[in-house]
């Protein structure tokens, strides 16, 4: 079956690639097609973060407060009914394992979305793109409803996007990076289970992070084998928009990331 089968059986357009870390070994499909990022830009975030901390620019330790005004809803924080404090570094934990938004939020706040633009660029990654946090995001959103026009959310155009290739890239920076180890940590934190990981047998561990939102589904992150190979994997769909549950669709994003580990494996 190839890669693309996996999309079209299940009436997707799928976009795919896969990389072994420390290797020029890669396979692909449709990779460089800009798509759009939801929330896998919470792994630039979390990494710049991770940066400036061990540069000694922020303490991981200093607090920041989750009040009504900055709850957007969802999971963690962002879904309370009261308000709450927590670290930066619980902060960045809370973005990358349950998605929390609101968590997301205040750390762009203190982190600064330009400087985690001057990342990707520093990295050579020149076409993602952060238009900023999650609440801009729902800014657009909300202003395009009411206006009744097409969503800039859901356009790779007009929103927070990259390409799977660059996602890759990204992930083999995150790997190769001492102070990419808490990020490591943090993805490996993710409670959901049920694209990439499901993919995979029970002994390799998946590092991930989703993306959701009408007709978007993602997941960045990397499957590492018993035998010490790791594979940096970013599959982004498009299509489904009828409800936002795919069981299917997410099964399809982790067999297909299973395929091409597969491939590079063979």
């Amino acid at each position: 079956m190839s890669l693309a089968e996996f999309f079209e059986a299940v009436g997707v357009r799928g976009f795919l690639h896969a990389r072994r870390l420390g290797s020029a070994a890669s396979v692909g499909f449709d990779a460089d097609a800009p798509v759009v990022l939801a929330s896998v830009v919470k792994v630039p975030l979390a990494f710049e973060f991770a940066r400036q901390v061990a540069a000694g620019l922020l303490d991981p330790t200093d607090r920041v407060h989750a009040s009504a005004a900055d709850r957007l809803g969802g999971t963690g924080s962002a879904g309370f009914a009261d308000d709450v404090s927590y670290s930066l570094r619980d902060a960045a934990l809370l973005a990358l394992s349950v998605s929390d938004n609101t968590a997301a939020d205040l750390l762009f706040d203190r982190v600064g979305v330009d400087n985690v633009r001057s990342l990707l660029a520093e990295l050579g990654l020149t076409r993602t793109s952060v238009i900023g946090a999650p609440r801009d995001v729902l800014r657009t959103i909300i202003e395009d409803t009411a206006a009744g026009v097409p969503l800039r959310a859901l356009d790779p155009l007009r929103t927070s996007s990259t390409t799977p290739r660059e996602m890759t890239a990204l992930l083999s920076a995150i790997w190769a990076a001492e102070e990419g180890a808490p990020v490591r940590e943090w993805m490996t934190a993710q409670v959901s289970w049920h694209r990439l990981t499901a993919g995979f047998p029970p002994e390799v561990a998946v590092a991930g992070k989703t993306g959701t939102m009408p007709g978007i589904r993602n997941e960045i992150g990397v499957a590492r084998y018993p035998d010490g190979a790791e594979y940096a994997v970013a599959v982004f769909t498009a299509g489904g928009t009828e409800t936002l549950r795919r069981p299917d669709i997410d099964r399809a994003i982790g067999e297909a990331a299973r395929a091409a580990v597969d491939q590079l494996r063979s």
